[in-house]
Order: structure tokens, then sequence, then C-alpha cells
């Protein structure tokens, strides 16, 4: 073949209504409301920043300076940030309602090329900022089984340590301890360790049982979730906004301006949900009227709540006391209300759980999209026959983070998983670019407004929060350059020719 004919193949784009035919023969059932929808968003955004996040946003990392009491400025830039981002998802996913999100979106207006590279990007902003989520749900189930410590045996309650981390996190706590780490982990013959995070493992394989079963299942238990971690989150302001001393805020500024950009970057791990939501478009009743209002909706709810915890929490505990692993459970604590951090722990479990469940949820529908697209195996994407769910591509992505999570570093996961959710934003404010060019007569249930220089300010600010963060956090950009280099290689001696075999198989069947 020559290059001429290569060239074709890669740039080669899918029309809007060839992708809404696929759509409407789309075997996944349509069960999905605008409620649904804002759950989703809800339980993809809250609990990730709430939860894991803000501590080390507020705090500093060894790679980055902290944001201190101005974290709510850095909240406040991502979420402009996200609004440009919010309105092009309105407008591209009410336009083409096709599941697989920025994949689809990309493969209609940039070909496949950078199709697959995308969704290759957003296999690293889910599947690996699911390891995150999963091992910050084994912490707070640790810390929950901890206040039953009166009633459970103690084998319960403080189980190995080799059953609840990773290596190398094993060998951090190890480290900073002064521990000798063939003291505390087994060894299969004596050069092998064994460390395997058994609770998110369990958590993993369970969530994946309940994907199988249906969307609409799993989005009724996330509602259920969701609803506890709102109780929760609501309680918090509520009670600890009595506890608030003013003096906590001074200085709101911390000493190094970066501080509040890397703030941002790190709170944009959470905004996540506006993509997941995406994701179910072929599973929504009316995708056209449901899907901006959903992602819109989510935006407002989750900003406000950010900051109103942001404010609580550090107007209750001094900057440097504030816990980076449980920082809403620990300010309870601090201000002698054991009983309620104690509650806030099951606040944290239910909304991590909906995380993950929504977080795998996506997985899975970029997946079944990209296979439907002859780039990987058919066989993965099988439609169970009882259930109407892509059963294989389920236990294919609940595998990956299984196995991944007992090797991959977690604060590097979250990392990449904050390039991928950028980069994300960024293909989709130039998708509705360049379809506003392309495609300028095709109905558009929502638009963006002040187009072109919304979705121009999208690319902007993404980009410089990529740029920036990249000579910030540098181990973790150069594993994201591997990354896109691991795609590139996969499509090139796979993914290209299992494109071709598909078409050709079409070609002889319909000819």
């Amino acid at each position: 073949m020559d290059l001429e004919q290569i060239s074709r193949n890669i740039f080669k784009k899918r029309s809007i209504d060839e992708l809404l035919k696929t759509s409407d023969r789309s075997e996944l059932k349509k069960t999905l409301n605008v409620f649904d929808l804002i759950i989703i968003g809800i339980g993809a955004v809250v609990g990730t920043g709430i939860f894991t996040i803000i501590g080390t946003a507020i705090t500093g990392s060894v790679e980055s300076t902290g944001a201190g009491p101005a974290i709510i400025i850095s909240m406040v830039l991502a979420a402009i940030a996200c609004v440009f981002s919010a309105l092009c998802y309105s407008e591209i996913a009410a336009m083409i309602p096709v599941a697989g999100s920025a994949y689809t979106y990309t493969y209609a207006t940039m070909g496949e090329f950078m199709a697959w590279m995308v969704g290759w990007i957003l296999m690293l902003e889910y599947a690996i900022g699911n390891i995150t989520v999963a091992s910050a749900w084994t912490g707070y189930f640790i810390q929950f089984l901890k206040g039953f410590r009166q009633y459970l045996p103690d084998f319960i309650v403080n189980f190995p340590i080799w059953l609840r981390y990773d290596y190398k996190t094993m060998s951090a706590i190890c480290t900073n301890n002064g521990w000798d780490i063939h003291d505390k982990i087994p060894y299969i013959f004596g050069h092998i360790p064994v460390c395997v995070n058994i609770p998110a493992v369990v958590i993993v394989l369970v969530l994946t049982l309940l994907l199988i079963r249906g969307i609409k299942e799993s989005t009724r238990v996330a509602s259920i979730m969701v609803g506890v971690n709102m109780f929760m989150i609501l309680s918090f302001i509520l009670v600890g906004s009595f506890y608030v001393k003013p003096d906590n805020w001074t200085p709101f500024f911390p000493q190094d301006p970066s501080g509040i950009i890397m703030g941002a970057f790190l709170i944009f791990f959470a905004y996540i949900g506006f993509d997941a939501i995406s994701t179910t478009a072929e599973e929504t009743e009316n995708p056209q009227r449901d899907l901006p209002v959903a992602i819109l909706g989510t935006l407002v709810i989750c900003t406000v709540l950010y900051v109103c915890v942001a404010l609580v929490l550090t107007g209750i505990v001094p900057i440097s006391d504030i816990d980076i692993q449980a920082p809403i459970a620990h300010a309870m604590s601090y201000i002698g209300k054991d009983w309620f951090a104690g509650l806030i722990s099951i606040g944290a479990l239910c909304a991590l759980t909906s995380v993950l469940l929504i977080y795998q949820l996506g997985t899975t529908r970029i997946l079944y999209a990209i296979s439907r697209d002859r780039f990987l195996p058919r066989s993965w994407r099988l439609i169970h026959k009882k259930y109407k769910t892509p059963h294989v591509m389920t236990w294919i992505s609940g595998l990956v983070v299984i196995v991944c999570g007992l090797f991959m570093d977690l604060n590097i996961s979250a990392a990449l998983c904050n390039f991928g959710t950028f980069t994300s934003f960024v293909i989709i404010c130039l998708a509705v670019l360049i379809l506003r060019k392309t495609e300028p007569d095709r109905k558009r249930p929502f638009k963006v407004p002040f187009c072109p220089w919304f979705p121009i300010a999208g690319i902007v600010i993404c980009s410089i929060l990529i740029f920036f963060s990249m000579k910030t956090l540098k181990t973790s950009s150069s594993y994201f350059v591997l990354w896109l280099v691991a795609g590139l290689l996969i499509y090139v001696f796979y993914g290209y020719h299992q494109k071709r075999i598909g078409e050709r198989g079409r070609v002889i069947k319909h000819g």
C-alpha cells in the first residue's frame, strides 16, 4: 500500500449521519433520564475532589507547592476553564449522541488516527484514574473498620498491611518508619514480594458485576451513594461553619503563586464527570435535551460544593495540620467530633464507590465504541444476551484496574489522569470549532454562546495548565509521553491493520 493511501486512511472521518445510524442500531438499552445523568456527573466529580484531592491541593506535595486558603481561587479557575469545556461538551454531545465521548467526536472531525489517540488518552483518564480512587477507597475503608474495633476481631480491624497496599506504597511506608520491608511482607521463593490491595480488588470486582447486570441498576446504586455523600458534605459544611476561625485564612495567598495554579490542576482530576455523562449518550432516553442540562447542572452544583467545603476546611484546621489522606474526616476529629468523623468516613466510602462505578462505566463505553469501529478485537464488544451490557469489555476494564493497581504509583496515576482530562477538554473545544466550519447547517439542540471565542478560551486555558504542569510534574509528564508513544505503536502495528480487515470484510458482505 502506498503512502498516499495510508495518508487517506489515517485522516478518514466518519460522517455524523453514519454515527447517528450506528447509534440507532445500538443494542444498548435507552433507560437514563436527566436525573440519572446528573447523578452520574455529581458522583464522578464531588467524591474525588473533596475526599481525595483537596488535601494535597491545599498543602502541596513533593513536586509542587500548595494553594493554602487560596484553594478557593484554584477551584474558581478550574470551574472557569470547565465552563468553556462544559459548554462545548453540551453542544457536541447533543449534536452527536453516540457512545464514545471525545473519541467519537474526534472521529467525526479529525479522522481515524486522532480518534484512536484520543480514545487511548481517555483510557488513561478513566482506567488509570480508577486506580487512584480504588486506593483511596481502601484508606477510608480501613478507617471505617477502626471505628468498630470494640466489636470486631483484631484480625479484621488490623489485617496485615501487605494486604492493604501496592509494593511501592509499602516501600515508602517502610522507609518513612525505618522498617525492614522483609519483615513486613512475605516473599515467594525469597525474591518475589507479595503485596495486594485486597479491599480495592474486592470493590472493583463487585462493581464490575453490578455494571454487567445493567446500567439502570448501576445508576440506582450510584444515586443512593450520591444521596448519602451529599448529606455528609452538607452536614460537614453546616456543622463545621460554627468552628471556623478566620485567623486560619491568614495568610490567604501562598508565598509561591504557582501553588494556586497547581491547585487548579489537581482539582481538575475530579472534573472527569463531564466526560462520563457524554459516554452514556446511547443509553439516554432524550440525549439532545438531557445531556446539556446534566453537564451544565453538574458543573454548577459541584463548584458551589467545592468552594463551601474548602472555606470550612481551611477555616477549621491550620494549613500545616490538614490531613492529606482523609482531610474532611480529620477536620471533624480536630474539633473533637470523632463520632462525626466516623460518619464522614461512611460518606467518603459512598462517594468513592460511586466514583469507581462511574469511572468503570466510562471505561467500558469508550472501549465499546473503539471496538465497534474495529480497532480492537470483535469479541470485546459482545453484548450480554440477558442484560444488554458489554460484559466482555466490562470484565476487561475491571481486570486492567486490578492488575495495574498492583504495581502503579498512585500519585503518578492521579497526575496522569489529569493530563488525559486536560487533553480531552482541548479536543472537545477544537471539535466544536471544526464542526461549526464543516457542518454549519446541521441542527444543534444546544449551541455554545460567543463562538468561536468560548471554545478558543477553553483551548488556551487547558493548554496553559498542561504545559505549566508538565514543567512541575516531570515524572508524570514523562509517563504521559510514554503512554502516547505506546498508543501510537499499538495503532501502527495492530489497530490500523485491524481496521482495514474490518473494512474489507464489510465490502465483501455488501458487495
